[in-house]
């Protein structure tokens, strides 16, 4: 999702498997250009504690090797496991102290993958995918658009009022704090413009991790500069068979691939997280005070997920081979970035990163409607969908339970003329490489996607943070659930799961009515938020069923943190908010536990309001929804990391803007 200025790109194929640096056998590398030593495979591979462990007589364990030596290893153990697949493989990059990416010729990058997972000393061995990108202070664009629109400004701040119900209110939130400078937002995405006049001052140093030289197009690979330089395609490098951006870009109507301008996608989500506020220009970002740590690791093209997840790992302040440490960690990661399939290899980097006190916020994905890709569908990740002005599911939007929470993702009503309600925001004016700084528009360079949702909660957990510092990820998720307005109810369907034909094929999902099992808890809240990380008092349910089955009770008990010394909790009420077809009935009368029945497999969401006795009482309300799985079960396991998916990404809908209103046609 970027603007309008890259429709071409919009819910883009799948891309080609992917042309890189050349090799040959082993560790030694070939010259460069040798057109029969381009590698075919890309594989992320992570070997098991004990087999690192064990390998090379007295060496001292990875976890407490230098650097340097960390890589060694790693090569170690690749050439280990060639020799006993029989396989010539070459070192990429190291990921962390267990796992690095392999490239391979010769051989694409599924098989490479198979024979991998089949040695004793590999925990898991997965494709690299290619990955994509998927927008009151006296900022003039806040109140009103610029000369070509939208009419409405940034309506998306505002306090909700109709028509604009899904308005997150931060106007309000900013009663209760304006932010901090010790809060930082990472985004991970195309990189920023660091000469945009509203980022001045709120941008920190950053990293670009994009370690391919053609999809960095900067001249070199990694290095300590997080500047966006574009990543357009032009019509000769969209059509040049085998070359590296072959069919980059989304056929026009006619099949003809014609290139794509720069979409200065970090740029735009950037301003919407944290755009200088109440300075008399541009625009207000959520955030207002909030920093910004830029961490590129999209270039042209996209990128791939072993770059997504170095780069996610040193944001949050953890080791990674080979690089400086993160002098300014980040207590938030925005990732508006995505690909189909299972979570696979983003699922550790999540883990560890939530483990270092950072919460991760992914946008849910344009692909109209269907399941939630990675990694907005990991444990441990706050996914965000889209949502009309009105409050339904925006058309493109994707859903499912791996939805934790809704916000504005614009649209546009009418099918022609100007978008009006898309969400302004920050970038360039360059078709290619940078131009002048601007802002998008109703009409000439449009932002709507879920990949400007996600800021929008990024930007109200920096304010969260803000006023609550020890905030935990698990409490920030909390808080801004318990705090969501409900959905309306209108003439449009009710949403339902993903589904899929008899082909297998997904079925598109435009505008419908959105529920807790499918859009989230609810519709984003900044002050709700904001204002119960303030207050000192944080519910919570936490699940004692380790398995809830159908059929048998589930044992749920309400918890009670960060009560203020001196005061008494003084009530607690349960609620039932969605039974989803398998709970019945009222949980109002249970107290600190309560014991649900469901009845068949699904999922259900239930509620906890606690409220102490202050005058005036504050009070704290949490939902949670609960997974449920059929009463009987086979318990198969995951077959030793069969990751999902093809070797290529979709895009994350790059810009949704004037390719959907053409092609559907309807009320965006």
């Amino acid at each position: 999702m970027h603007s309008m200025q890259a429709a071409v790109r919009v819910f883009a194929a799948l891309v080609a498997l992917f042309v890189a640096q050349p090799m040959v056998v082993g560790t030694a590398v070939a010259a460069a250009g040798a057109a029969d030593d381009v590698p075919s495979a890309r594989v992320i591979v992570k070997y098991r504690d004990d087999a690192v462990r064990g390998a090379g007589s007295g060496r001292v364990g990875i976890a407490h090797a230098e650097q340097g030596a960390t890589v060694q290893r790693l090569a170690a153990r690749m050439d280990a496991v060639a020799q006993r697949r029989g396989l010539a493989l070459r070192a990429h990059r190291a990921i962390s102290e267990r796992s690095q990416v392999v490239l391979a010729r010769g051989i694409d990058s599924e098989t490479l993958a198979r024979r991998l997972r089949a040695d004793p000393d590999v925990e898991f061995a997965v494709v690299d995918r290619r990955v994509r990108p998927l927008a009151v202070p006296n900022d003039p664009l806040h109140t009103l658009g610029g000369a070509d629109g939208p009419a409405v400004g940034q309506w998306y701040l505002r306090t909700p009022a109709a028509p604009a119900l899904s308005a997150i209110d931060a106007t309000r939130a900013w009663d209760i704090t304006q932010g901090s400078a010790s809060v930082i937002v990472a985004v991970l995405d195309t990189g920023v413009r660091f000469d945009h006049p509203d980022l001045a001052g709120k941008l920190l140093a950053g990293y670009d991790f994009v370690s391919t030289l053609p999809e960095s197009n900067d001249g070199n690979g990694r290095d300590s500069n997080a500047s966006d330089p574009g990543d357009w395609i032009t019509q000769q490098e969209d059509n040049s068979v085998g070359g590296d951006f072959y069919h980059c870009t989304s056929p026009d109507s006619l099949g003809n691939y014609s290139g794509a301008p720069s979409s200065w996608h970090g740029t735009q989500v950037a301003g919407i997280v944290g755009a200088l506020t109440n300075n008399g220009v541009g625009m207000a970002g959520t955030g207002w005070n909030t920093r910004i740590l830029p961490v590129r690791v999209l270039g042209k093209c996209g990128g791939y997920v072993s770059d997504v997840v170095i780069g996610m790992r040193w944001a949050a302040g953890l080791t990674v081979p080979n690089v400086a440490a993160n002098p300014n960690p980040a207590r938030i990661l925005n990732l508006s970035l995505g690909t189909e399939g299972d979570c696979g290899e983003y699922q550790d980097a999540v883990d560890d990163v939530v483990a270092a006190g950072a919460l991760v916020v992914a946008a849910a994905g344009n692909t109209n409607g269907h399941a939630v890709g990675a990694p907005g569908n990991c444990s441990g990740v706050i996914a965000v969908g889209g949502l009309r002005h009105s409050g339904t599911k925006v058309g493109f939007s994707d859903l499912g339970s791996a939805v934790s929470i809704s916000a504005p993702a614009g649209n546009c009503v009418n099918d022609f003329g100007p978008c009006l309600y898309p969400l302004l925001t920050t970038t360039n004016s360059g078709l290619q490489g940078p131009a002048s700084s601007a802002y998008t528009d109703g009409t000439n360079d449009i932002t709507v996607g879920t990949s400007f949702s996600a800021p929008l909660v990024s930007g109200v957990a920096a304010l969260m943070l803000a006023v609550q510092p020890t905030l935990t990820p698990d409490e920030i998720r909390g808080l801004i659930q318990g705090g969501s307005r409900r959905f309306p109810s209108t003439s449009a369907p009710a949403c339902t799961a993903p589904r899929f034909d008899g082909n297998g094929d997904p079925i598109d999902q435009i505008e419908c009515d959105c529920t807790t099992t499918t859009c989230g808890a609810g519709m984003l809240d900044a002050r709700a938020a904001v204002r119960s990380a303030a207050a000192g008092l944080i519910a919570d349910i936490v699940v004692n069923t380790a398995t809830p089955r159908a059929g048998q009770d589930v044992s749920l008990t309400a918890d009670v943190f960060r009560l203020i010394s001196g005061r008494n909790l003084s009530s607690l009420s349960w609620s039932l908010i969605d039974g989803g077809g398998i709970v019945s009935g009222s949980v109002s009368g249970c107290s600190a536990n309560c014991v649900v029945s469901p009845t068949g497999a699904g999922s259900f969401t239930v509620a906890v309001t606690v409220t102490d006795d202050n005058n005036p009482p504050t009070q704290s309300t949490v939902s949670r929804r609960v997974t449920v799985v059929a009463a009987s079960s086979n318990g198969g396991g995951g077959g030793g990391g069969a990751l999902g998916g093809p070797a290529y990404l979709l895009a994350l809908a790059l810009a949704v803007g004037a390719a959907w209103r053409l092609s559907a046609g309807r009320d965006a």
